[in-house]
């Protein structure tokens, strides 16, 4: 067909194909102009990244960081124990200003931890609503408890390392790389991967093509993506010819999987049977015989799938849903199934950084923290309960199709509360589900409610832990007030699955009065309503229960005495002391030269919160370079940077010249500095002679000295010490490079 380039608002001649570039993100029919436009998702089956709410609502994201101190935290001290966190002070002594964090011990005693050494300060994670004990200031109790701790996760340190051993020796069976055909089958997914998603699923391959066991772990908030990253392994193992077996803890998140899995694999001729009570009997029957003989390549189940039954003719990958939700006998099982087979676990509890550590070696963690582009955050309210209101916002999502869940946590009065419901609502369909029914009949129920038969789910808390259904895009929480904050949390996550507005009505009794904490929950689950907020409103509880799930309950007992952060760190010690590794000792606070430079961040630079980011992000740059781009950043954020400011860059890049002049000691008196050199300066005759060459342009203010295979620098200080202080350290790093040249 003939086409012509059509310049901007002009229309294309009868007959012909205009060529225009604008950006649509798909195709339309202009009846009255009689044109029909297609855009490149029509004419090449390109994939749209635009996001058609994005100009109505905020895109979802993660909060990253869910240590904010605030007065009135408890805060624990590596070396000094638990204590209530009381703010930052700004003190002066001896001329010098500098910030401190200020805490509160057992007995009213006040400890002050200059910033400069936040490293050691952590706040502290425990139970949601629990209140550890102040520590004592004096002696040695918390000395006593951490050492009380490294006794009870001996055993798990144990278990950890030969589990390590044990799987190192195995070797694995390795996968294909990708081919055409697998990249045909990734591109099929019709949205774009995250960040996250790509760096996961990276980490799986390599996991899959090299030739030791893979035992990883996918953890991200529901809805992140993680099944999209099991499909594509399992897509993977199909192709080198192995059987893949995908474990669920519940009939229903199997046959979810199953309809998911059947849209993905079956244009591809992959064959992939379901096993769960859901099926007849004859029929799970057929699929087993067809699994021994070899000739399913994807089974989905529950744990009908590990039945003795079943013998697995190929079996090469294992992918197991929320592993924690198996019982102790199925996980017998799994355990006995998973011995010298790659095994990817899927898992929604978030898992702390100082955990992978602790893993490092033993089991990989893989993070998906983004959510997807697509996704939008739940409008959330917070509002008296009033049967009118509950009327209208079930009516309003029947209009639009859509199911609600409607949460009351009291199986005595459950019934009566779906029985006034349906008096309010009369043509709603409305059904009950709570934790005492049979669980047979509470995924009857459940069931129902997933094929849309239901329009309303009077349920208890039970589903906390639950299903994706897109259309459930509602949820009423009754006395809200009574729930804690990462249950709601969980709670909400239940809607908002879809590309619809989702929201949750958190209600409370107007005729009695909140009191502080539950209102303080319920501000903040208002406030936090982007995706992935959960890692900041419940990331203390929801941590302690991922340490639960992959340490052991009995380990999670321990953790509130002496915190979280403590508890990890103790464990990936003691792990390195079991696999030989030496203990690196933290020598970094003992590098920052306690200069007398008036160096500090001032009250009218920068706020209490914003101060403790910048002095980490000071303290953490590694290098020159690092440093002056973070000048650089900062000075754009916050305006021109003070002289007190300037100095802590300047005590920062002494501490990189102290370390790399290979400085012993490092001491500051009254009017002079005194440096004495390592021990790796080893040539004392050649070293001797090039550093007092290297000196020379000092020696007004410098003196050398020497004794016992030992260089001592002492230095006069004058008006611009620090510059001539960063002259000489420079010129020791170039004496000590020469001398290893030499040697070398």
């Amino acid at each position: 067909m003939p086409y012509e380039e059509v310049s901007d608002f002009a229309l294309p001649s009868d007959g012909m194909v205009g060529i225009q570039v604008y950006e649509i993100p798909s195709g339309f029919i202009s009846h009255d102009l009689k044109i029909i436009y297609l855009s490149n998702k029509e004419v090449f089956n390109a994939k749209s990244s635009t996001n058609r709410y994005v100009s109505r609502y905020r895109e979802g994201t993660i909060l990253k960081s869910y240590e904010e101190l605030e007065p009135g935290d408890y805060v624990v001290h590596e070396y000094q124990g638990i204590a209530l966190y009381e703010g930052m002070v700004t003190l002066e002594v001896d001329g010098k200003h500098q910030d401190y964090l200020k805490l509160l011990y057992k007995n009213n005693e006040v400890y002050y931890v200059p910033l400069s050494q936040f490293q050691v300060v952590r706040k502290y994670v425990g139970k949601e609503g629990y209140k550890p004990a102040l520590s004592p200031l004096h002696g040695d109790s918390w000395e006593k408890r951490k050492a009380a701790i490294k006794k009870r996760v001996n055993d798990l340190a144990d278990r950890l390392v030969d589990l390590n051993v044990s799987r190192s020796m195995i070797k694995g069976f390795q996968f294909e790389k990708d081919d055409e055909l697998q990249r045909q089958f990734e591109s099929d997914f019709e949205f774009e991967l995250t960040p996250d998603q790509e760096r996961s699923l990276r980490e799986v391959k390599d996991d899959m093509e090299s030739d030791k066991v893979m035992d990883r772990i996918i953890c991200g908030d529901v809805g992140f993506g993680k099944t999209e990253i099991a499909f594509r392994a399992a897509f993977k193992a199909i192709l080198s010819g192995k059987q893949v077996l995908l474990l669920c803890p519940t009939t229903l998140l199997a046959r979810q999987h199953f309809e998911r899995a059947l849209e993905r694999f079956s244009p591809y001729g992959v064959h992939v049977c379901l096993l769960s009570r859901l099926n007849s009997e004859s029929v799970n029957n057929k699929n087993i015989k067809l699994i021994n003989e070899g000739k399913v390549d994807l089974v989905i189940g529950t744990h009908k799938a590990l039945s003795k039954k079943i013998s697995y003719k190929n079996l090469g990958l294992l992918i197991i849903d929320e592993e924690q939700r198996f019982g102790v006998e199925q996980k017998e099982k799994i355990k006995e199934l998973r011995n010298d087979i790659d095994v990817l676990t899927l898992s929604a509890t978030p898992i702390p950084r100082t955990l992978q550590i602790s893993l490092l070696g033993v089991k990989q963690l893989s993070l998906i923290t983004t959510p997807p582009k697509s996704r939008m955050p739940i409008q959330t309210f917070v509002l008296p309960y009033k049967e009118e209101i509950v009327k209208e916002l079930i009516e309003r999502e029947l209009s639009r199709n859509g199911q609600t869940f409607f949460l009351h946590n009291n199986t005595e009065t459950i019934y009566n509360v779906a029985r006034r419901l349906k008096e309010l609502v009369p043509s709603a369909s409305i059904a009950v589900a709570h934790g005492k029914m049979a669980r047979p009949d509470i995924e009857d129920v459940m069931d129902k409610f997933y094929n849309g038969d239901i329009d309303v789910l009077v349920t208890t808390s039970i589903i906390e832990n639950g299903l994706d259904i897109p259309n459930a895009n509602m949820v009423i929480v009754q006395d809200a007030d009574h729930y804690g904050l990462s249950q709601l949390y969980q709670i909400k996550g239940r809607v908002g699955r879809s590309d619809k507005i989702s929201y949750a009505y958190l209600m409370y009794n107007e005729y009695r009065e909140l009191n502080d904490k539950a209102r303080k929950r319920l501000k903040t689950l208002q406030e936090f309503t982007a995706l992935g907020s959960g890692y900041k409103i419940a990331q203390r509880d929801l941590m302690i229960r991922g340490a639960g799930d992959i340490l052991g309950p009995e380990q999670a007992g321990f953790i509130d005495s002496i915190g979280l952060d403590m508890y990890l760190k103790i464990l990936d010690d003691t792990v390195k002391e079991r696999m030989g590794e030496k203990k690196e000792e933290a020598r970094e606070l003992e590098l920052i030269p306690n200069l007398s430079l008036d160096a500090y961040i001032p009250d009218d630079y920068a706020s209490e919160a914003d101060k403790i980011e910048l002095y980490q992000e000071i303290l953490s740059a590694s290098n020159k370079e690092q440093l002056d781009a973070l000048k650089v950043k900062i000075a754009d954020i916050y305006g021109k940077i003070p002289l007190n400011v300037e100095y802590l860059f300047v005590k920062r890049e002494l501490d990189f010249l102290v370390n790399d002049a290979h400085v012993k000691t490092f001491t500051e008196y009254e009017g002079i500095i005194e440096l004495t050199l390592s021990e790796d300066y080893v040539n004392i005759d050649r070293i001797g002679t090039i550093l007092f060459e290297a000196m020379l342009p000092y020696l007004s203010y410098i003196r050398i000295s020497y004794k016992q295979n030992i260089f001592t620098l002492t230095i006069t200080k004058s008006k611009s010490w620090f510059d001539d202080l960063r002259k000489i350290l420079g010129s020791l790093v170039n004496v000590y490079n020469i001398e290893r040249n030499v040697n070398i």
